[in-house]
């Protein structure tokens, strides 16, 4: 009980001989709680913690060692392994200190708090609301997003746990995002009724993750019916008459005639943190200021949060374990050589910082020292020894907050007797209207300190370019893609093909390094490319027809078409191009780069997110071979979530031909010839495929490319759409037949080319599948960029194969004839390559 305070009597009887309220439960929760009436339309009482260091002054060590030791007793309960992979979450704006302090008791998690301050420039992350509460919404800022998309455990810290609802919707708002198979819910006092007690298990169960409960105490509240309505009329007679009430600002001076007498010394477990003496430094003596406050410079280390908001890593504690010793000794010769009692009021949310201040200052002063915060709740102050709230201090919001001026109070300061009070506010909160609270303080202590913490505000990246356009950028037309690269045009990045392919297979170098030699098509392959166009176009439309329709339909009604860089880039355009010609639609087009064994531009992925929805996302392809970039982009954008907390796209490619079975949102599953295959840049706006190399891709840059303005004579990009477009009149009932059928077809993609390229990998003795390329396309591009050994093809393909077959002839590659082959045709790569091996003679394609 909080007898010491009271003269014996418990700090919650005067509520509760009025309006019938019971604490039950455990004997020490009268030790750890008081009671007082708030002005809340929702709900009456207020449990005030003793030991939460928010509405009563308490030591510093009580406050901050009752977190500490809960953060001990979750990493007990979650062993050594759990604990290095838990994230920890406290609520504004009273848990802030508390869950800050089970953070450090984990010693190993990051932390993270809701805050009621929006942050210009630093996104939202999610929130959540607190129905009982004042002030209810809350967000999530952290610098980095992925202390919520991680898959340990997450550990949310609140001062009470009353209903249950708070929690449990915070749980499922970021379950939904960001699904975990644990929780771990912290409170000093669990209050919940026993019906509410029941719905954890049944929430778990709901959700399918464990969710454990760690209280300092547990109990309830009883009741009695009409309590909200009593409480209320309660306030407003004590609040309209005056008498009894200890609103202690200037404008009603204190009613208390004694002082307020020591901070509690409350029960604290053992293996909690104490003082470690109480040596006085030398001071620098008193020298008020204007008003009797002085301001002291902590010097607070440069980016170093000052807490929880955007998220303080165990890097930061120990920063700030570090910092913490010098700080409070500036603080200690800033107060008077007389002070006896010392008070350190933290701000609001700003509750760590002062505490882990006044818990050093504690340690080094022979003074008591006691701590508590400001608040935005307002309570009624009542001048009896059996209530909780004894005195109150108002004044105005100094941090220019979100929803608008108004009053904001410190409880049980006035006529507490202390000598000093420091005031910790953050800069955000250094404002002219801060004059009214330290008005107030120097009206009920000789001496105001004020101390600033600068108010960490995470550094934004670089902005990000908007996207190149042609023709500045590609032969397309502006409207028709933006290209969301880097230009690196004037940088020589061609290496011959035998040279790239010695580099990649010893694994000197990534393909992505560097650029083969463009080929520049001879006049029989360009008769070829025509020949297959004319004989393809219709086939083509019908595809890009058919696709785009599956993804209006079960994709986005308003999709934002993404085509990989750059196969992908000429079928989005098509795409696009349908959407239009069939609907009316202008849908916006991005060509973004993706590479083998290195993710997709998560850049790209930024300027996405910032500029559209992800959930409209629609990944483009030209075609699927065995899926490995199918694979690659689901992987990479997994670790985009993960990495930048940002959810939402799909990792579902919509692909003209999925010869692989390797998607469910696709044109058709032949193997045929896509005249695009046929040709590198000067079917594909001239844009040479992406190169990632660290000495030219920074951080905060788009991958990069080049744009082969040189060839602009040979280009056949824009002749190739408008060969397909001119056929969509001609396939616009064929297209709406084969969407519905494969609407109502099972799509499942059963990856059975990868079986069958695994297969071929071990029948030729290659053992290595990415070296097998299967598919029209992807032979192609063996031909026009590596060093093919043979190539397989089809008994009986047609004229599918005639460009093929020509490449094939061009470079001295074997073509053999296979029976049983799930593709039209595939590309093997030379094994173990190099300049001298036997059967690739290195030669270039000849022009």
């Amino acid at each position: 009980m909080n007898k010491a305070v009271n003269n014996g009597v418990w700090s919650g009887s005067w509520v509760a001989e009025r309006l019938g309220v019971e604490l039950l439960g455990d004997p020490e929760l009268t030790d750890l709680l008081g009671l007082a009436l708030r002005r809340n339309p929702k709900r009456a009482h207020l449990l005030v913690s003793n030991v939460l260091g928010k509405h009563v002054p308490q030591s510093p060590s009580i406050v901050y060692g009752y977190g500490f030791t809960l953060g001990h007793r979750v990493r007990d309960l979650l062993g050594p392994g759990e604990s290095r992979r838990a994230v920890v979450l406290g609520y504004a704006e009273t848990a802030t200190g508390l869950g800050h302090a089970v953070a450090d008791g984990i010693a190993v998690a990051p932390y993270l708090h809701s805050t009621r301050r929006p942050v210009p420039g630093v996104a939202t992350a999610g929130g959540f609301e607190e129905s009982h509460s004042h002030a209810t919404s809350h967000l999530l800022l952290p610098e980095n997003p992925a202390l919520l998309a991680g898959e340990g455990p997450l550990v949310l810290v609140d001062d009470e746990f009353s209903t249950g609802n708070t929690v449990l919707n915070t749980i499922r708002d970021l379950h939904e995002r960001y699904p975990r198979d644990r929780y771990v819910v912290v409170a000093l006092v669990d209050m919940r009724s026993a019906a509410d007690a029941g719905r954890l298990d049944e929430f778990a169960a709901e959700i399918g993750a464990r969710v454990d409960l760690v209280a300092a105490a547990s109990g309830t509240v009883r009741l009695p019916a009409g309590v909200l309505e009593k409480g209320q009329e309660l306030v407003a007679r004590y609040e309209a008459g005056g008498a009894g009430t200890g609103d202690s600002s200037s404008a009603a001076p204190s009613r208390l005639t004694a002082q307020f007498p020591a901070p509690p010394k409350t029960h604290l477990d053992a293996d909690s943190p104490g003082a470690r003496g109480t040596a006085r430094p030398a001071t620098t003596g008193w020298h008020p200021a204007d008003n009797r406050t002085r301001r002291v410079d902590l010097r607070w280390p440069r980016n170093l949060p000052d807490g929880g908001r955007h998220g303080f890593t165990p890097a930061h504690r120990i920063r700030l374990e570090a910092a913490l010793p010098a700080m409070a000794a500036r603080l200690a010769e800033a107060l008077p050589e007389e002070a006896n009692r010392v008070h350190i009021l933290g701000f609001e949310e700003l509750m760590y910082a002062p505490l882990r201040l006044a818990r050093e200052l504690e340690q080094i002063v022979g003074a008591d020292v006691a701590y508590s915060t400001t608040t935005r709740s307002p309570v009624l102050a009542v001048d009896d020894p059996g209530y909780a709230i004894r005195t109150r201090l108002t004044f105005p919001a100094h941090d220019t907050p979100a929803d608008g001026p108004g009053d904001r109070y410190a409880y049980n300061i006035a006529g507490a007797g202390f000598d000093a009070v420091v005031a910790v506010v953050d800069s955000r909160g250094d404002t002219p209207e801060l004059h009214g609270l330290l008005a107030e303080l120097a009206a009920h202590t000789p001496h105001v300190v004020l101390a600033v913490v600068p108010s960490y505000v995470p550094e934004r990246p670089p902005m990000l370019p908007e996207p190149l356009r042609g023709p500045a950028f590609s032969s397309y037309a502006p409207e028709e893609v933006g290209w969301l690269l880097q230009d690196l045009s004037d940088v020589t990045l061609e290496a011959p093909t035998e040279e790239r392919e010695e580099a990649i297979q010893s694994g000197g170098a990534h393909y992505a390094e560097s650029l083969p030699v463009e080929y520049q098509p001879s006049e029989q392959y360009q008769e070829l490319f025509h020949s297959a166009l004319d004989e393809a176009a219709g086939r083509i439309a019908l595809a890009v027809g058919a696709v785009t329709e599956l993804v209006l339909a079960e994709r986005s009604p308003h999709p934002v078409l993404v085509s990989l860089a750059r196969a992908g880039t000429p079928v989005g355009v098509l795409m696009r191009r349908w959407a239009q010609y069939r609907h009316g639609l202008d849908l916006p087009h991005y060509a973004v780069s993706i590479v083998r064994g290195r993710g997709i531009d998560a850049n790209a992925l930024r300027y996405l997110a910032a500029h559209h929805d992800p959930a409209d996302v629609v990944f483009v392809d030209g075609w699927t071979g065995k899926g490995a970039i199918t694979r690659e982009l689901a992987d990479a954008i997994r670790e985009f979530e993960e990495s930048d907390g940002i959810t939402g796209f799909d990792p579902e490619i919509a692909v003209l031909a999925d010869p692989g079975s390797c998607v469910k949102t696709y044109g058709t599953r032949e193997d045929f010839l896509i005249p695009s295959a046929c040709l590198n840049s000067t079917v594909s706006g001239l844009i040479s495929r992406t190169v990632l190399r660290s000495d030219l891709v920074g951080p905060h840059d788009f991958h990069g490319a080049k744009f082969y303005r040189e060839l602009a004579g040979a280009d056949v990009s824009v002749e190739f759409l408008d060969a397909v477009a001119a056929r969509f009149p001609d396939v616009t009932d064929a297209v709406a037949t084969l969407a519905k059928e494969l609407l109502a077809a099972d799509r499942t993609p059963t990856w059975e080319g990868w079986t069958a390229v695994e297969r071929i990998s071990e029948e030729y003795g290659i053992h290595d599948v990415n070296l097998v390329k299967p598919g029209v396309g992807e032979t192609t591009r063996v031909l026009l960029r590596r060093v093919p050994w043979k190539i397989l093809a089809r008994a009986g393909a047609g004229a599918d194969l005639d460009h093929v077959r020509l490449l094939a002839e061009q470079r001295g590659v074997p073509v053999e004839e296979v029976a049983e082959l799930p593709y039209t045709c595939v590309g093997l790569i030379h094994p173990k390559y190099t300049r001298g091996a036997t059967g690739a003679d290195g030669r270039a394609v000849a022009v």
